[in-house]
């Protein structure tokens, strides 16, 4: 992916922020509590969506002395603060006002707000995940849906994916409890809503964080990225011996990689240099993400001409 998409936060922060007020509206006539925990829920990806576009602001500062490989992982931070505060905000709360309902069930007023307020809501939150799903596709390939999520890198999109997911989930859930309450009369269907709203928040916030603090302690290339850089080693001419390519996410388009090579004992110091120029060209032209590339020779080589070392770095 390149890089986290603004488009998808913007369309679920608009979203979010028109139909959060329509569900408190719609909560504070009917006092149900599934769709008060909705109302959180909407609040808290609101504050997300905006707590993900200052994390990307933050990851494109550049490099200085106390970052030299710049603030890429700022957003991996932010996008792991944003699953806490869906576990802590939207779940918790949520959890607790089910758990409440259900222990002290209160009669539903007039459903109808709730039936307006909840298919906008699905029609919105639908229409926010299109977009969504739109950008998170381009990187997708084909890879299953989950094995995507798990895969990506950009850590911003995917929470919008997630958030609108578990929006348009959590909807479906308040929408059927609300209607069973309505039909049957029975006031636990309200309070039992708010609980699953809350299951389903936990389940995804989970999912989320352990995505997310893979790359925050360090995560590099898939397995078949790095048989990728060793592929183009081994068939360079001039390459003799490579060692296990070692890479790093800095950010969602970021990669630092870490080569050892032995050159053929032949080569001069510049034709070590014009390798390990080609082998850059080569990497970067395959695999766009990795914008540092350190090569390292396992042995000085020395020519009649010169010595040369085959350190480089970008």
């Amino acid at each position: 992916m390149a890089g986290s998409s603004k488009k998808a936060i913007y369309g679920a922060i608009i979203a979010n922020t028109g139909i959060a007020i329509s569900k408190f509206t719609a909560a504070f006539f009917t006092g149900s509590s599934a769709m008060l925990s909705e109302g959180v829920h909407s609040l808290v990806d609101t504050g997300n969506g905006l707590l993900l576009l200052f994390g990307i602001k933050q990851s494109k500062k550049p490099a200085d002395a106390q970052h030299p490989f710049g603030y890429g992982k700022e957003i991996f931070f932010w996008s792991f603060i944003v699953a806490m505060l869906i576990f802590a905000l939207g779940g918790g709360i949520a959890l607790y006002e089910g758990i409440q309902h259900l222990l002290h069930p209160v009669p539903m007023g007039d459903p109808s707000w709730n039936y307006i307020v909840l298919i906008l809501a699905l029609i919105f939150e639908g229409s926010a995940l299109r977009v969504a799903l739109k950008e998170f596709k381009k990187s997708r390939g084909n890879a299953g849906f989950i094995q995507a999520l798990r895969d990506s890198k950009d850590s911003g999109t995917v929470a919008i994916v997630i958030e609108d997911a578990a929006a348009c989930i959590g909807l479906v859930i308040a929408l059927i409890c609300v209607t069973l309450g309505h039909f049957t009369g029975i006031v636990y269907f309200d309070g039992l809503g708010s609980v699953l709203i809350g299951l389903l928040l936990v389940g995804v916030s989970t999912f989320f964080a352990v995505e997310c603090k893979g790359l925050l302690i360090g995560e590099g290339l898939q397995a078949d990225d790095l048989k990728t850089v060793q592929h183009i080693l081994i068939n360079e001419k001039g390459v003799s011996r490579a060692e296990k390519p070692l890479s790093l996410y800095f950010g969602p388009n970021e990669v630092l990689l870490n080569v050892e090579v032995d050159f053929d004992n032949h080569l001069t110091a510049e034709q070590v240099e014009q390798t390990i120029q080609s082998l850059e060209r080569k990497i970067k032209n395959a695999l766009p993400v990795i914008n540092k590339i350190f090569i390292e020779a396992d042995k000085l080589i020395t020519t009649p001409k010169s010595k040369g070392d085959s350190d480089s770095s970008d």
